[in-house]
């Protein structure tokens, strides 16, 4: 048997919200934007530049609670990790963009890294 991820959801408030950061800020492809009329939804896929892997599904969240779990999925812990070959290049990009990282970036065994 030969099986892989390909997709993680992301709760999100809103599509286009999302889009702006994920492809704008952080330079992800917007693979797929297909409005779902039978739902009301989009179903949306981004993925970082240059990833041929898992992406990432923008799920928009539609009752109270998956809005309160927007931008705490999984409970406080770091959610994902973005390999990428120059870290602190694209460390100060995102600065320059704007965006906002929870505390500095640190070294560690498995290599640099910042929350956002």
């Amino acid at each position: 048997m030969r099986q892989s991820i390909i997709h993680i959801a992301l709760v999100i408030r809103d599509y286009d919200e999302a889009i702006e950061f994920f492809c704008h800020k952080l330079h992800f492809t917007l693979i797929e934007d297909t409005y779902q009329p039978e739902q009301d939804k989009r179903w949306v896929l981004v993925a970082p530049p240059g990833s041929s892997g898992v992406n990432l599904l923008l799920a928009r969240a539609t009752t109270p609670e998956q809005v309160n779990c927007i931008g705490n999925q999984t409970g406080g812990r770091v959610f994902l990790f973005l390999r990428t070959d120059d870290f602190w290049r694209d460390y100060n990009e995102m600065l320059a963009a704007g965006i906002r990282f929870m505390r500095e970036p640190k070294n560690a065994d498995y290599g640099a890294g910042g929350c956002l």
